[in-house]
């Protein structure tokens, strides 16, 4: 007889991702079998994100999938930040669900499942604890530094339902980089809701950049990638680390929000417009080459045509290498919820448009400016029925969000780095030719 099965469907940022391999691999410890599809599985949990209302909407229609298309016998388990916030409601409205859970916990999914009566207790559990699968490409990997937030930001509701910033210890974090690097992982992404905070709630000689320090002494991992850094805490010695270490990709996510004082003011950033045009002159000083990520939120309550133009001047002054934008979601519970003045939607859509058209020129000609070059690229995949194309990246791009580099010809192995020239750019991708392989 075979072991039960188990699907997760994850929706939301890659700190859910993490989770959601956590929950395989608390399943497979316990004896289950992986599914590769939910019409496999004994059991699907849908892991949902709650972040905005756009983000509910694809959950729910996700939880609603599945109930409507679920097997004979197959369990629907709703897991993740909009049940954490929303259970009570959610349970009422849509009592089809078998089980429901907040965000995640060791173990607590594969608990639940066994106490619920539904016949699924394997025969015997796996003969090693699994800590997680990998749902990525198997050359990268997500590592979350932290959990929760201890940000006020009045348009954001994580710090609701994920609780307070609570830092992983050191040993944590360099022990899972080895055991990655050695299942094969080239790339390690830390994430943590605010990154740069890591190690303020272990005590005093923790930061970011000893915790650093500590995983490219004592781990071999080729490349370290940091996204989502709050301003606040990029130091000069976190600059130093990314402008030598070698290993440390010169790229930086670090969500700024806006650009206007008013904005930044009434957002409760935390920084002004003038200490953020200080900390991205001197990082771009401090750290050549490095490609800066941002995301900007447009359509906040009280947001005028000046507010944006303040955001665009900071945007042609500072020609970010990657940029993202989203509108403002009003969210219960939030100071921003209650504020006056709201913007209307069509406006803020507007607005974010013409701030992508100008950053899509902004790419095309940072990009033109890169034909001629040779780059590292580590190489993500065979394109679709061409055996000698390739799609990778170079270290100023993060996998899924980024550009890529497209290998027109050569010989490349995905999960391997090689070396490649630049012979052609578009807005969001270059065109290479691989010239020789690089360790």
């Amino acid at each position: 007889m075979k072991a039960p099965s188990i699907h997760v469907v994850n929706l939301g940022c890659s700190k859910n991702l993490v989770d959601t391999e956590r929950v395989y691999g608390d399943f497979l410890t316990a004896g289950f079998r992986m599914a590769e599809f939910p019409e496999q599985a004994s059991v699907v949990v849908v892991n949902t994100c709650g972040f905005i209302e756009a983000a509910k909407e694809e959950s729910i229609n996700e939880i609603l999938a599945r109930i409507a298309e679920r097997k004979r016998g197959q369990k629907v388990v709703v897991a993740g930040c909009l049940s954490q916030r929303y259970m009570g409601d959610l349970k009422s409205e849509i009592p089809e669900v078998d089980l429901w859970a907040g965000t995640y916990k060791p173990g607590e999914l594969v608990d639940m499942v066994k106490r619920s009566g539904w016949g699924m207790q394997p025969e015997c559990a796996s003969e090693r604890v699994v800590p997680r699968v990998l749902t990525t490409a198997k050359h990268y990997a997500y590592l979350k530094v932290s959990e929760g937030c201890d940000r006020v930001c009045s348009f954001c509701a994580i710090p609701a339902i994920r609780g307070k910033h609570e830092s992983r210890t050191p040993e944590e974090i360099v022990q899972e980089i080895r055991d990655l690097h050695g299942a094969g992982v080239q790339e390690a992404i830390l994430i943590a809701q605010d990154l740069t905070y890591w190690g303020k709630d272990l005590g005093k000689g923790h930061s970011l950049s000893k915790l650093l320090r500590r995983i490219l002494d004592e781990t071999e991992v080729p490349w370290i990638r940091l996204t989502y850094a709050y301003p606040q805490f990029v130091d000069d010695d976190l600059l130093e680390l990314m402008a030598t270490s070698g290993r440390i990709c010169r790229y930086l996510d670090m969500p700024l929000q806006h650009g206007s004082e008013r904005m930044l003011k009434s957002m409760r950033r935390g920084h002004t417009r003038a200490g953020l045009r200080e900390l991205l002159g001197r990082i771009r000083s401090a750290v050549p080459d490095i490609a800066l990520r941002t995301t900007f939120l447009l359509g906040f309550p009280g947001e005028t045509e000046d507010d944006f133009q303040e955001l665009m001047e900071l945007v042609e002054e500072t020609r970010f290498e990657r940029l993202g934008g989203f509108t403002y979601s009003p969210e219960e519970g939030t100071p921003g919820f209650t504020l006056p003045d709201a913007v209307d939607p069509d406006l803020a859509q507007d607005r974010l448009a013409r701030l992508m058209r100008r950053q899509s020129e902004i790419s095309l000609e940072l990009n033109e400016e890169r034909i001629g070059q040779e780059l590292t690229v580590l190489v993500d995949e065979v394109a679709e029925g061409q055996s000698h194309r390739f799609s990778a990246r170079t270290e100023f791009d993060a996998p899924e969000v980024d550009n890529s580099v497209q290998i027109m010809d050569g010989d490349a192995d995905p999960g391997e780095f090689c070396r490649v020239k630049i012979v052609g750019a578009t807005e969001y991708d270059l065109e290479a030719v691989v010239v020789g392989s690089d360790a």
